[in-house]
């Protein structure tokens, strides 16, 4: 259960850790207590996109940066229908917002749609205890909910739900099928899978002549095919992929079909288990608008917005062979070797682990939409 915050920021709150590290501050946003697994966001901007992307459904949200807020909420940068956040973690919040777009404050934005979150907080110490010991179970409890002893929260975090084995893309995937138009002449219709799908990512495409029609993650393979596609798309989103056996066979149909096909971060991790490689849960993951890759097929160093805690595993030193094809690791992390993309070299197929739509972040990465337009341009040639 949750209140309003507005008017009550001395109201105490405590966050717990799973491993009984506790931290003690103030409430922001909405009061009471909320759940879900603690990840840090190394973002300095783009709150807003950050906490309406729905690949952060069931994660408390540490932001490294101090100052969040400054620029308040507009009604425009929102990236789906809602905060997905379970909780909001910041050291330094905004009292006033100073921005020509604002229309309201963000604590007035979280207490609206009931997001609990703390302020005041050592961020830094935190973000530094999570790199050491890894991305793990939290809790954030303010006024009532948080005059019960350390113990007694703590056995509320330790009982809440882990995020490995977590199956969410049904969670905030659309319920009902809805098209975004091509902007200006249309040159090819996407089927775009949302396992979480980001409002920019639709958008980027639609701005290259694309019509996407968006359907849900429950999608079959006739319901893809019966929008008649030239490519087919599979999004971001949330939980654990190794969870996602539809969308998987979904994909490896669309593979059988030799539909060019492009995904993007879990969009990623699917296309990788359906050529037949594992995923794994990262310690702490990747989130933030400043995460290096190499493009392998260029040497070309991206600086890229990424928001994932999983990861495909396949050797980045070899061509590997599966049922469509041969396969290569096509990007690379440069912090730490994380497989951050996949090509088909016998197939009309590729993804990506980081977010191209960038909203928001850099643009280094924009050129993998146009990829994408070339991949169905060329496959369509072949068929003509």
């Amino acid at each position: 259960m949750t209140t309003s915050t507005r008017g009550a920021s001395k109201v105490p709150a405590v966050l717990v850790l799973e491993d009984g590290r506790i931290f003690r501050g103030r409430a922001y946003g909405a009061v009471g207590e909320t759940f879900g697994e603690a990840v840090f966001s190394t973002g300095m901007t783009g709150y807003q996109e950050t906490l309406t992307d729905p690949s952060y459904h069931r994660q408390i949200v540490v932001m490294t940066a101090p100052h969040v807020g400054n620029t308040g909420v507009n009604d425009e940068d929102d990236e789906s229908r809602r905060i997905w956040v379970s909780g909001y973690v910041v050291r330094d919040p905004a009292r006033v917002p100073s921005n020509w777009r604002s229309k309201r404050s963000l604590d007035e934005q979280l207490a609206d749609q009931g997001v609990v979150g703390i302020r005041g907080i050592d961020t830094r110490a935190l973000t530094r205890h999570l790199r050491e010991r890894g991305a793990m179970r939290c809790g954030v409890f303010s006024g009532e909910a948080a005059a019960a002893t350390d113990a007694e929260l703590l056995a509320k975090v330790t009982s809440s739900p882990e995020m490995a084995g977590a199956n969410l893309v049904g969670e905030v995937s659309t319920k009902e099928a809805y098209v975004v138009p091509a902007v200006g002449e249309k040159k090819f219709t996407v089927a775009a899978i949302d396992l979480g799908i980001k409002a920019m990512t639709p958008q980027r495409m639609a701005e290259r002549g694309i019509e996407v029609h968006v359907l849900p993650n429950t999608a079959s393979l006739e319901d893809v095919y019966a929008v008649n596609p030239d490519g087919v798309f599979f999004s971001n989103g949330p939980g654990d992929p190794a969870t996602a056996d539809h969308e998987t066979a979904l994909a490896q149909g669309v593979l059988e079909r030799r539909t060019p096909l492009f995904g993007i971060c879990f969009g990623n991790q699917i296309l990788g288990r359906a050529l037949g490689f594992g995923t794994y849960k990262l310690k702490y993951g990747h989130r933030g608008i400043n995460q290096p890759v190499q493009d392998r097929s260029t040497g070309k160093v991206e600086i890229t917005a990424q928001n994932h805690g999983f990861a495909v595993d396949a050797p980045l030193d070899q061509d590997i062979d599966t049922p469509y094809g041969r396969v290569r690791v096509a990007h690379v992390g440069l912090n730490d070797d994380v497989v951050e993309g996949l090509q088909c070299l016998d197939a009309p197929a590729f993804s990506v682990q980081y977010h191209p739509e960038a909203a928001a972040g850099p643009h280094d990465a924009a050129y993998l939409f146009d990829r994408f337009v070339s991949l169905m341009t060329a496959e369509g040639a072949q068929r003509a």
